[in-house]
């Protein structure tokens, strides 16, 4: 009988946790995506993932994913990936037309050169908007109850080559895990605010937790946790 590879038993432990965790929060597994960040792997990583069952993956910049997409081609895969770290608005056009989505629209600004873009390869983009809720100066995203949030909630239902599926955030970088809770229960609380305001807006999705903190994140009511190094193992390369 063949060993069963690290990285299967790495997932099959996850997805184990995360149905504990969602058994202690009273939910159903099946509300929860496992997404698996696989930014500085190699497309190799990627296929054995997706064939211990992942579906799903997340990639922190364009031009790394922009080789690594005809890295997946070659090997006649083609996984759902989407965009978790920053775009910048001169790299818009090449994200819509390499990513299944993008997760951290954070301005209209960047919304509306998807939107043209997306327009332009005559297809309708999944989009998340990245809400700030960290003092973190490094972290970015639109901050609740600012203007610019409120101006992209109102202009978003005009951009019809986007289509916005929710909110999502990245906790603090913080020992204490009550200040990961608090910022997923605010990203929870904004969610249940801004959606009977917005009725055109689907705001289904709340992406939020990662390898250290996902299980208090589906107790705050994620539907989908990030996970890198729990799936992948320590990153050898700089992120």
């Amino acid at each position: 009988m063949p060993t069963e590879s690290p990285l299967r038993e790495r997932i099959e432990r996850l997805q184990n946790r995360i149905h504990i965790a969602c058994r202690r929060a009273g939910r159903n597994p099946t509300e929860v995506k496992l997404m698996a960040v696989s930014k500085t792997r190699p497309a190799s990583a990627i296929q054995e993932a997706a064939a211990a069952g992942v579906l799903l993956f997340g990639e922190n910049r364009v031009q790394e994913f922009q080789q690594k997409s005809a890295d997946l081609k070659a090997l006649k895969i083609q996984p759902e990936v989407h965009l978790i770290g920053h775009l910048q608005s001169n790299k818009a056009a090449k994200a819509a037309e390499i990513f299944s989505a993008i997760d951290t629209v954070d301005s209209l600004r960047i919304a509306q050169r998807l939107n043209e873009a997306a327009a332009r390869l005559s297809r309708t983009i999944p989009i998340l908007l990245e809400i700030k809720l960290s003092t973190e100066e490094t972290k970015t995203g639109l901050a609740p109850g600012s203007p610019d949030l409120s101006q992209l909630l109102e202009q978003l239902p005009k951009l019809k080559n986007l289509s916005m599926r929710g909110l999502m955030t990245v906790a603090p970088l913080d020992q204490d895990p009550e200040a990961a809770r608090l910022c997923f229960r605010s990203l929870h609380t904004l969610r249940d605010q801004l959606a009977p305001r917005h009725p055109q807006l689907d705001f289904r999705e709340l992406s939020m937790g990662m390898s250290g903190d996902f299980e208090i994140a589906i107790e705050e009511g994620s539907t989908l946790v990030r996970i890198g190094t729990a799936i992948f193992g320590t990153r050898t390369s700089p992120a």
